[in-house]
């Protein structure tokens, strides 16, 4: 189904109006990420596509856009990282606590490019939020995708995100693998220790029939997509998102543009070989 056709089925609220959620769950992911279950009084206040952001707000602290990492029935999930005021104020919170949630924003990942193949999800510490959306999507679609693959890395074994799901939930999904590292290791850890890139590379999988999704620190990316390029890979192949520009959505404030592109209103998800078309100033 068309990325417009699923927006179209899903979104009912005006994204420039936001609508009291409540906090029903948070998970303590790492020291300094939480994942927080949001509804409303309705439901589930929209339905985004994978990839997909909302700018969420606490009053009188301010507002910011996250990505939406998953959703449920009746609720969507922010990963949130304590950076700052809001973070801050958002890590304080409890069960219950109200703050108000609009979008959708953003054009999400191109469901249609990849259906039928093999993907490949890298993805490096808070960098895993995004990209989880579209695993889970994938996951919940299974026959519409071929294998699935996630190599995934953190600084330290207390640093990983979304744990349930590296070693309990998607070890056990139909054909999908789940490699994982750690800068650095513990006294506890039995896993790899190594960078990202270095990790992909040793593992090497083949670029053969398949799409490569990767978000994660700039300085990740930008290795990473060096050895995709020595491992064969092709621009057309690999996926990326810019959702760490994203400010007012709307191609309002002028802080998103790289050239003539507006990554709220034409992004925040490309392929490589879109970015290549741009000034390099991302």
């Amino acid at each position: 189904m068309p990325n417009q056709a699923l927006a179209e089925q899903g979104t009912v609220m005006n994204p420039l109006i936001p609508v009291v959620g409540k906090i029903i769950k948070i998970v303590e992911e790492t020291p300094d990420v939480k994942t927080f279950h949001v509804t409303t009084e309705n439901g589930k206040p929209f339905t985004p596509l994978p990839g997909q952001l909302a700018m969420v707000s606490m009053l009188p602290i301010g507002e910011a856009m996250f990505s939406i990492t998953s959703q449920g029935e009746n609720h969507l999930e922010f990963a949130i990282k304590k950076v700052g005021m809001l973070t801050e104020a958002l890590h304080e919170a409890a069960v219950g606590q109200q703050i108000g949630i609009r979008g959708p924003y953003g054009n999400g990942f191109p469901i249609e490019i990849c259906k039928g193949k093999d993907l490949l999800f890298i993805g490096g510490g808070i960098g895993l939020a995004p990209v989880r959306s579209l695993i889970n999507y994938c996951i919940a679609n299974r026959q519409d995708f071929g294998k699935l693959h996630v190599i995934y890395g953190a600084r330290s074994p207390q640093d990983l995100c979304f744990k349930d799901d590296l070693f309990e939930n998607w070890p056990k999904v139909m054909d999908m693998q789940v490699d994982v590292t750690v800068d650095k290791g513990d006294e506890n850890w039995s896993g790899n220790v190594g960078f990202v890139p270095a990790f992909l590379e040793q593992i090497n999988p083949s670029p053969e029939g398949k799409v490569a999704i990767t978000c994660g620190p700039p300085i990740m990316i930008k290795f990473v997509l060096q050895s995709l390029a020595k491992m064969g890979y092709t621009p057309e192949q690999i996926i990326t998102t810019l959702e760490m520009r994203m400010k007012c959505g709307i191609g309002k404030c002028g802080r998103c543009n790289i050239g003539s592109c507006y990554v709220c209103l034409d992004g925040p998800v490309f392929t490589l070989a879109q970015l290549n078309q741009m000034p390099n100033e991302y």
